[in-house]
């Protein structure tokens, strides 16, 4: 249990080593961190935790008694009208908390990516006794003035499969990757479509992402949230983001004192397996840092 919910979650490494958790991004389960990156993050020296956010994959669901209308709440937003969501991003911070009460881990590395991202910034910010480092990856501040995702690629992410079978799922996640995706830096077909399938025959819930979703758009601006952190920052970005334009990375580092930056040509909005190698070097690096 972790602040009331329970939360699916595995490590890798020693119980007595420095924890790294790892957090995930929108409507993605904890087995998007692949394992042979929490091994070789772990072989580093560190207890390495990935886990399922309330929502999705293994962890818990929450009901509602109306499901969110993700276009309703983005006319709003755009209006400046407040808007009303099943949680935010702060009750995601708090449950990540919750699951280092659970280990009794008393401080962490943040490793977050999009949303995930977002999740570990607030908790680098509000949570600073239990902040060793924070990385920060393809994600971005909130800033209202930075340029916005193309209404192409809002259309492939607000939409979901014709239907409910794991064939409509695998069209739609292809189709999806194409858009978001690396393009200098291209998946194996074969091992993209196994990692779906896997990922679908372990937990499908759509209702999670919209209000992960809907969580995400009531976030808000978090530049003043993000002056505030003191500990080790790595802000990593792809040059290529479709989905979160770069300036969103560069506007983070840009608001965390010392933040450094790590700009990466041809990197989409994906995790590509050739480029884990770097992550694992930049994600180490940062932690370092803290270490000493």
């Amino acid at each position: 249990m972790a602040n009331g919910l329970r939360l699916a979650y595995d490590e890798f490494g020693k119980s007595n080593d420095p924890a790294i958790v790892l957090i995930m991004g929108l409507g993605t389960q904890m087995v998007a961190w692949p394992e042979p990156f929490c091994i070789a993050l772990a072989e580093r020296g560190y207890r390495v935790i990935r886990f399922d956010n309330r929502d999705i994959g293994l962890s818990q669901k929450i009901e509602v008694k109306k499901d969110v209308n993700i276009l309703k709440l983005l006319f709003r937003k755009r209006i400046g009208l407040s808007l009303r969501v099943p949680y935010t991003l702060r009750d995601m911070a708090a449950d990540t908390i919750g699951l280092l009460d659970h280990l009794e881990i008393d401080a962490a590395h943040w490793v977050g990516a999009s949303m995930g991202g977002m999740i570990a910034q607030i908790l680098a910010a509000e949570y600073p006794q239990r902040s060793l480092s924070l990385t920060s990856i393809m994600s971005t501040t909130g800033n209202p003035e930075l340029p916005q995702t193309n209404w192409r690629v809002s259309k492939q992410l607000i939409s979901r499969p014709s239907n409910n079978d794991e064939t409509a799922y695998l069209k739609h996640s292809l189709e999806t990757w194409k858009v978001i995706g690396s393009p200098d830096y291209p998946p194996n077909q074969d091992e993209l479509t196994d990692r779906i399938l896997s990922a679908v025959r372990r937990s499908y819930y759509p209702k999670g992402y919209k209000n992960q979703m809907a969580a995400i758009l009531e976030g808000g601006d978090r530049r003043g949230l993000l002056r505030k952190i003191s500990v080790p920052t790595m802000v990593i970005h792809g040059k290529a983001d479709v989905l979160v334009p770069v300036e969103g990375g560069i506007d983070t580092a840009a608001n965390i004192k010392d933040a450094k930056l790590e700009l990466i040509e041809g990197m989409g909005h994906d995790l590509p397996k050739q480029l884990l190698p770097k992550f694992i070097d930049l994600i180490s690096a940062n932690a370092q840092l803290a270490n000493n």
